[in-house]
């Protein structure tokens, strides 16, 4: 399995060979460093552990950086770990660099960012309701979520709020994963993926790139 960190760095569209806009994302993936090889012999674990972004040796913990001594190499900004089946061999030893060229025979990935933060927001925003009638008697509940509780729901476990009601409450900030994105092409000389479509995060959010897992590669 093909695996890099990035950048997101923003979207833009290309024009296929019928003449079709795509819209596509501009992600800046790797070079990265291997910072740590995992195997059930040592850790209990097979995993092959990423960094990417130097930091300041300043601004890290001392144990990040001892870390980092370890595998020669300068401490990350952005470490990521990813496990590996019992029979994957890694191919890969502490401080070597991975980049794009490792995706050459990929076509499809999956991309995992953090969404965008919308703060404390009400449950019409959140959940796509659809709100109370415009008229016909509405009265300063248009945008209101409902009732949230009720006998008929849980018949049986009394009238409170259940489990997973959905209401109002901070939205967005949480961890997504988009699959299947088809890789447009692959710029070697200035690290760049290019993938169709949308990847969650906001401009120079860092994401996790590997192949995708349940699309074939053919």
């Amino acid at each position: 399995m093909a695996m890099l960190l990035g950048k997101k760095i923003g979207m833009t569209q290309v024009y296929n060979e019928q003449g079709k806009m795509i819209p596509v994302t501009v992600l800046q993936a790797g070079p990265c460093t291997v910072t740590q090889v995992k195997t059930p012999d040592s850790d209990g674990y097979a995993a092959l552990q990423l960094g990417y972004d130097d930091v300041k040796a300043s601004r890290i913990l001392k144990p990040a950086q001892g870390h980092a001594q370890k595998a020669n190499t300068t401490p990350k900004r952005f470490v990521r770990e990813w496990r590996l089946g019992a029979k994957d061999t890694p191919g890969y030893a502490a401080g070597d660099q991975i980049n794009v060229a490792s995706f050459a025979e990929i076509k499809y990935v999956d991309v995992i960012g953090t969404s965008k933060g919308k703060g404390y927001a009400g449950a019409m925003k959140r959940h796509g309701f659809g709100g109370f009638p415009g008229s016909h008697g509405t009265e300063r509940k248009h945008r209101a979520s409902g009732s949230i509780g009720g006998y008929g729901s849980d018949r049986g476990h009394g009238g409170n709020v259940k489990k997973g009601k959905r209401m109002s409450g901070r939205m967005g900030g949480e961890r997504v994963t988009t699959k299947h994105h088809q890789l447009v092409s692959i710029d070697e000389e200035n690290n760049l993926l290019v993938v169709k479509g949308a990847v969650a995060g906001p401009v120079g959010a860092y994401v996790e790139i590997r192949s995708s897992r349940t699309r074939s590669q053919k």
